[in-house]
């Protein structure tokens, strides 16, 4: 989550993936005051006639929270409220508005007083950059986006050459470069480092190409070597592999990756420092026994999205670390297989 400290009692956040929303769910409480830029349909009124079906304007709002809640994939939060000011004079205050904050929209946060857990919440989440993913052969290239624990994928590109017998031309390889590229640079953000993969040596050429027909300096560029897949599945098998944390170990994924392994592990020895399910996790929280929590969006059938909410925040106050996981990603997907709510232990429970 990009995160700006504008004033006082001010922040402005970009939520960037799911996990990003859900610490925006737990943040926004009701009478907080949110600066949006959203739409209203205004209806114009003449004298002696019906109302027009009026027109859908843009507008700058600030609304007061009445209600917020997640919807049931975890990718959309649903806000509803006041408008106390707006910079329409077509759009008076007073008036009930509902909004949808989804990943990449920015929205300013006013609070009368920042709770400690609120700002802890908040720094935890600040400027986490993302990692550009190229898994390339000369036949096909996907490119995808990791950010926290979220995956974007890119559909394929394909080269067009025929099998790997026939020697390829200079410049028609400069073409699928350049191809390569346009995908990259529109899925790339500012700081996001770039890491290109696959068989062969391809992505030694392409990342050859890149640095010297690309004014990059600023961004970490890596050769990965080690994985024999190219496309979409390339991205999967890097992903699901130990290479995850050797080159990213720092990112969110690598984390919610350990911290699997490291449960699965426990689990076929027999280690009982495990919790799964809704209530197996509350009530290791009631001990203080959590040390790493990681949920789907699948928890939700089994508790309120408040109960959630509170058993997250009684388990940070303490220090457990909490992660949000979608389906974009094994890890999520093994989440989600697992009773949607599984956590590390500090010890166990008897």
């Amino acid at each position: 989550m990009i995160v700006k400290n504008i004033k006082d009692n001010t922040y402005l956040v970009v939520p960037e993936d799911s996990d990003d929303l859900f610490s925006l769910r737990r943040i926004i409480r009701n009478n907080d005051l949110l600066i949006i830029d959203t739409s209203r349909v205004v209806k114009h009124i003449k004298e002696f006639s019906r109302p027009d079906r009026g027109e859908r304007v843009k507008v700058r709002i600030v609304m007061s929270v009445e209600n917020i809640s997640l919807d049931a994939a975890v990718d959309r939060l649903r806000i509803n409220g006041v408008i106390v000011n707006s910079n329409n004079q077509l759009v008076p205050r007073g008036l009930h508005h509902s909004h949808t904050i989804k990943p990449g929209d920015l929205v300013s946060i006013e609070k009368n007083k920042w709770e400690e857990l609120d700002l802890v919440i908040v720094n935890k989440e600040s400027n986490v950059y993302g990692f550009v993913l190229v898994s390339i052969d000369r036949t096909e290239v996907a490119v995808g986006r990791i950010s926290g624990t979220h995956l974007k994928m890119v559909s394929n590109v394909y080269s067009g050459f025929s099998g790997k017998m026939y020697r390829v031309k200079e410049e028609n390889i400069d073409f699928y470069f350049n191809d390569i590229i346009k995908v990259l640079f529109n899925i790339k953000n500012e700081n996001d480092s770039i890491l290109i993969f696959g068989p062969g040596n391809v992505k030694q050429r392409f990342h050859n190409y890149l640095v010297n027909n690309h004014n990059l300096s600023k961004t970490k560029i890596s050769v990965v070597d080690g994985v024999d897949a190219a496309g979409q599945d390339g991205i999967y098998v890097f992903l699901r592999s130990s290479m995850v944390n050797d080159v990213i170990g720092s990112s969110k994924i690598a984390i919610v990756s350990s911290i699997l392994n490291e449960m699965m592990r426990r689990i076929s020895t027999n280690d009982n420092r495990v919790a799964m399910g809704f209530k197996d996790v509350f009530e290791a929280a009631k001990f203080k026994a959590v040390e790493s929590l990681m949920f789907s969006d699948s928890v939700f059938a089994q508790a309120s999205e408040d109960a959630i909410v509170d058993l997250l925040n009684n388990v940070e106050v303490y220090g457990a670390k909490t992660f949000a996981l979608d389906s974009s990603t094994d890890v999520g997907k093994q989440v989600y297989s697992l009773g949607g709510i599984v956590a590390l232990l500090r010890y166990e429970l008897r």
